[in-house]
């Protein structure tokens, strides 16, 4: 079974991307969908231990977390201690049951995938990019965002460029959906074919 590790810094389009691999029958683990379940469960006392008041009503409040997270960036290590490793165990639990199943290719979409070291826990690496204004565009259209805090998430994430650096496969969301789903089927085709590597990225 082959694991493709999905990754891309925040607004370049990787969730959409994500679902065109799912729409080509790929089984796809959504390491953020984990973390939001993980609030919801398994996570609740350690992160509200950790940090006291972020829990209500059986659910980490995430925008309380985010703003206790903005005054502390410190905090990010502690949080991360938690739940990386729950992630990583649900991860597990999805490998499993997809190899259970005969799956030949899973897709794990994973946003810091680089910045966590997990590059080694897949064969093949597609990043997924854009021009830095469509970046900028889609992010800051986001119920919420603001410059401050679009800076800070850009500020954890290793530049879009170094990534690109390190990618197998590259798919660049901003020439459209019929584009990329091209792309993400020449990306399929590849892997199955035993190429999990592109030399040449143009």
């Amino acid at each position: 079974m082959i694991k493709i590790g999905l990754t891309g810094s925040i607004g370049m389009g990787k969730s959409t991307t994500a679902g065109l691999f799912a729409a080509e029958g790929t089984p796809v683990n959504d390491a953020d969908a984990v973390v939001h379940d993980l609030y919801r469960s398994d996570a609740v006392a350690p992160v509200e231990a950790a940090f006291p008041g972020v829990a209500s009503t059986g659910v980490v409040d995430r925008a309380e977390l985010a703003r206790r997270l903005s005054d502390d960036p410190a905090g990010f290590k502690k949080l991360e201690a938690i739940v990386h490793p729950l992630v990583r165990m649900r991860e597990e639990q999805f490998l499993d049951q997809q190899a259970r199943l005969g799956a030949d290719i899973v897709l794990l979409d994973i946003p810091l995938l680089f910045e966590a070291g997990a590059a080694h826990r897949v064969d093949t690496v597609v990043v997924v990019t854009c021009d830095p204004q469509v970046q900028r565009q889609r992010v800051l259209a986001r119920p919420g965002m603001t410059e401050e805090k679009f800076e800070m998430i850009l500020s954890r994430q290793i530049p879009d460029s170094q990534k690109r650096r390190q990618a197998d496969f590259i798919i660049d969301t901003g020439h459209g959906i019929d584009a990329a789903t091209q792309r993400v089927r020449q990306i399929l085709k590849a892997v199955r074919a035993g190429t999990l590597s592109e030399k040449n990225h143009a």
